[in-house]
C-alpha cells in the first residue's frame, strides 16, 4: 500500500524488547536507516515485568533472609523489611534500564517511535500514536519482535486483584499473608521463594507430580529441600479448576485425575503456567508469514520468516523463551539484513533458574548426549568440597560437565548451587568454541572461588582432581 505521506525506512522493528532493541542498535551501528516502534514498554517483558524486576526482588529478599539465618557465622540479626520501599527500589532500577535502552537506540541513529504498529501489507505499516494521530511507514525489511505474555487459564483470567500474572505479582503494593501459586515451573518457583522469604504462607499447586517439570531430578532435589525449609506447601497432581471471592480473599478449588476436589484459601493467587506469543496485536497476517502449531512465528537460523524480507526474533519465535536468546536472535537478524554472514545455528544458549539454590545448564545433559549417540565422559564436583562455597554457607549442589569420550570436547554442563547462573558462562564458552575437558582442567582458576568447581569437575573427569578443600 503506497501512501504519499508515508515515511520510508530500511528496517522497521516492531517491539522494543531484548530482540527488538538489540537489533535496532546493531542495525544502526551497521549504517541502516532504522525505525523502532514500541507500544509503551521499552525493554519489553525482561526489563519491565520479568528478568530485571524479579531478580531485583530475589536479591533483596535474599539479603534479608541471609541476614536472619546467619547464626552459625556468629551473626544475629532480625532485619525489618519495608516492602513498599523494596518495590520502589526495584522500580528505580527498571526506570534506569528502560531509559538507557531508548537512549542507546537514539545514540545509534535509530528513530524511536512510541505507538501501536499495525502492518497493512508486506511493505507498509501504520502507527497509532498516543495523541490520536497516525503515522505511516514503508519499509524494505521488517523485524517482528512482539514478544510473549503469560498464558491465561480459562476461568482464571487475570484481574490484578485476586488472580495475578507474574507482572502483577512483581508490582504488589503490600504483601499478602497467604498466597497460592498455580504452576511449579521456573517462574512459579522463583516467585514462591521470594514471597516465602518475606514471610508469606505459600502453597504451590502443580498438576504434574514434581516441581520444575522437565529438569533432571538431581538438579531439583536441592531446590526441594530449600523450599521445604522455607515452609512452602505443595499440592502435586492437582489442577486448578475454579475459584471464588471470599471476603478479602479467595477460595481456589483443585481437582485430581480421580475427580477429588480440594479447596484452598488465600489472599491472592498467582497463575504461572507458561507464556504464549503475542501475534494478535500487529496484524502479522498481512506479512504473509507462517506460524507453527503453537502459534509462534516460523523462522530459519538467520531469523528470516517465510516472507523473505521479514524477520522475527525473541519470544515470538518460540523456545527458548529467554532474554539472552532474544538478544542473540535480534543481532543475527540485523547483521543478516545488513549483508553480514550471521546465524543462530549451533549456538550454545545457556539457561538459568533463579531459585534457591540456582540451576543452570548449557548444551547436552548426560542423557541427551547418550541419546545423540555420543560415548560420554562425565566430570562432577560437589560444592560441599569447595572451600569458597563453605565460606558462603551455601554448599548444596554440584557442577557436572559432559564431554565426548572420543575427543574430550565439552558437550554440555549442568549446575545446581550458589551462583550457578554466573558459573555456566565458562562452560557455555567451552561448548561454543569446542574446547576440550582437558583444556578446562588446565585453565588456572583463581583461588578461592566457586569457579574452581568447574576446573575440579573437569579434573575429576580426567581422574586427576585435587579437592579445593585440601588446598
Amino acid at each position: 500500500m503506497t501512501r504519499e505521506n508515508a515515511t520510508h525506512t530500511e528496517l522497521a522493528i516492531v517491539g522494543a524488547g531484548t530482540a527488538g532493541y538489540a537489533a535496532g542498535i546493531r542495525a544502526g551501528q551497521l549504517g541502516l536507516d532504522v525505525t523502532l516502534i514500541e507500544a509503551g514498554a521499552f525493554g519489553g517483558t525482561c526489563l519491565n515485568f520479568g528478568c530485571i524486576p524479579s531478580k531485583a526482588l530475589i536479591h533483596a529478599t535474599d539479603v534479608a533472609h541471609e541476614a536472619s539465618h546467619a547464626e552459625e557465622m556468629g551473626v544475629y540479626a532480625d532485619p525489618e523489611v519495608n516492602f513498599a520501599e523494596m518495590i520502589e527500589w526495584k522500580d528505580g532500577i527498571v526506570d534506569t534500564l528502560t531509559g538507557a535502552v531508548e537512549k542507546l537506540n537514539k545514540a545509534n541513529g535509530v528513530s524511536v517511535i512510541e505507538g501501536t504498529a499495525t502492518f497493512e501489507d508486506e511493505h507498509s505499516l501504520a502507527v497509532d500514536l498516543a495523541d490520536g494521530e497516525t503515522e505511516y511507514y514503508e519499509f524494505d525489511n521488517a523485524l517482528v519482535a512482539t514478544g510473549s505474555r503469560p498464558i491465561e487459564v480459562p476461568g482464571f483470567e487475570f484481574d490484578g486483584e485476586y488472580i495475578l500474572s507474574s507482572k502483577h505479582a512483581l508490582a504488589l503494593e503490600e504483601l499478602p499473608e497467604e498466597l497460592i501459586v498455580v504452576g511449579a515451573g521456573y517462574i512459579g518457583m522463583e516467585l514462591s521463594m521470594v514471597f516465602a522469604k518475606l514471610g508469606v504462607d505459600v502453597t504451590v499447586i502443580e498438576m504434574l507430580d514434581e516441581m520444575l517439570p522437565g529438569y533432571d531430578r538431581d538438579l531439583i532435589s536441592p531446590v526441594e529441600d530449600q523450599a521445604e525449609a522455607l515452609g512452602i506447601e505443595f499440592a502435586f497432581g492437582e489442577a486448578a479448576s475454579d475459584w471464588s471471592e471470599d471476603g478479602d480473599g479467595l477460595v481456589l478449588e483443585t481437582e485430581t485425575g480421580d475427580g477429588e476436589i480440594t479447596a484452598y484459601e488465600a489472599d491472592k493467587a498467582i497463575v504461572a503456567v507458561g507464556r504464549e506469543p503475542v501475534t494478535d496485536s500487529a496484524n502479522l497476517e498481512a506479512l504473509g508469514i507462517d506460524f507453527d502449531d503453537h502459534g509462534f512465528v516460523e523462522t530459519d537460523d538467520q531469523g528470516r520468516t517465510t516472507t523473505d524480507h521479514v524477520f522475527a526474533g525473541g519470544d515470538v519465535i518460540g523456545e527458548p523463551l529467554l532474554a539472552h536468546a532474544g538478544t542473540a536472535e535480534g543481532l543475527v537478524a540485523a547483521e543478516t539484513i545488513a549483508g553480514k554472514d550471521a546465524s543462530m545455528a549451533d549456538r550454545a544458549i545457556p539457561a538459568a533458574v533463579f531459585t534457591d539454590p540456582e540451576i543452570a545448564m548449557v548444551g547436552h545433559s548426560a542423557a541427551e548426549a547418550e541419546d545423540a549417540g555420543y560415548d560420554t565422559q562425565i566430570g562432577e564436583f560437589p560444592f560441599r568440597s569447595s572451600g569458597r562455597a563453605l565460606t558462603t554457607g551455601h554448599q548444596d549442589g554440584f557442577v557436572r560437565i559432559v564431554a565426548d569420550a572420543t575427543n574430550g570436547r565439552v558437550l554440555g554442563a549442568r549446575i545446581v548451587g550458589p551462583e550457578a547462573s554466573e558459573l555456566i558462562a565458562e562452560l557455555g564458552l567451552a561448548v561454543e568454541t569446542g574446547a576440550t575437558i582437558e583444556e578446562v582442567a588446565e585453565t588456572v582458576h583463581t583461588h578461592p572461588t566457586l569457579a574452581e568447581s568447574t576446573m575440579e569437575a573437569a579434573e575429576n573427569a580426567l581422574g586427576q582432581a585435587i579437592h579445593t578443600l585440601n588446598r
